[in-house]
């Protein structure tokens, strides 16, 4: 029970680097877009690559090989999606949330708040967070994609980093 012999710990520290080292090289082949800030896709293969890793070094059943195949496998599909949904909207709208307008001109949009389980503590501690103290000096917060918030500024001008976001209209822009 603690300990059955010496070759299952040698097994286990030689599959952990190898397949610890097969992992971070696939990583970096696979570019910036898989270590991205997360939305629920990347949080499903980021999991999926933790179980393939525990599979792997705790498994007698599963080989060296079949684990780093897994491991490519999952990189494979996220670059594959990823690289559909830049050319294709449908794909991107499937696998992204979009990025929804929380408040504008001062005013908090109570709707989206319900739709997005976001508080106006939330938005009060975001704007903290962006170093201002004035809720009157905010011209939009908006709830990224990947659950960030963006504080912007009241500058007088034209909102047009909004375009995409949904509720943008509200802004009269």
């Amino acid at each position: 029970m603690f300990f059955d012999s010496g070759s299952t710990l040698l097994r286990t520290l030689v599959v952990g680097v190898l397949a610890y080292v097969a992992l971070v090289a696939l990583l970096r082949l696979s570019g910036k877009r898989t270590l991205s800030k997360w939305n629920a896709f990347d949080l499903v293969v980021t999991v999926a690559f933790g179980s393939v890793l525990a599979t792997s070094l705790l498994s007698r059943d599963t080989s060296l090989a079949q684990g780093v195949m897994s491991f490519a496998v999952l990189v494979g599909l996220q670059w594959c999606i990823t690289r559909l949904s830049v050319r294709f909207p449908t794909v991107e709208r499937w696998v992204k949330a979009e990025p929804r307008l929380l408040l504008v001109n001062g005013r908090v949009l109570e709707d989206a708040l319900r739709r997005e389980r976001v508080t106006e503590t939330e938005l009060r501690a975001a704007v903290r967070s962006q170093g201002f103290t004035a809720m009157e000096d905010i011209e939009a917060i908006v709830l990224e994609t990947d659950g960030a918030f963006s504080v912007i500024r009241q500058h007088g001008s034209t909102v047009s980093a909004l375009c995409d976001v949904k509720g943008h209209e509200a802004t009269g822009q």
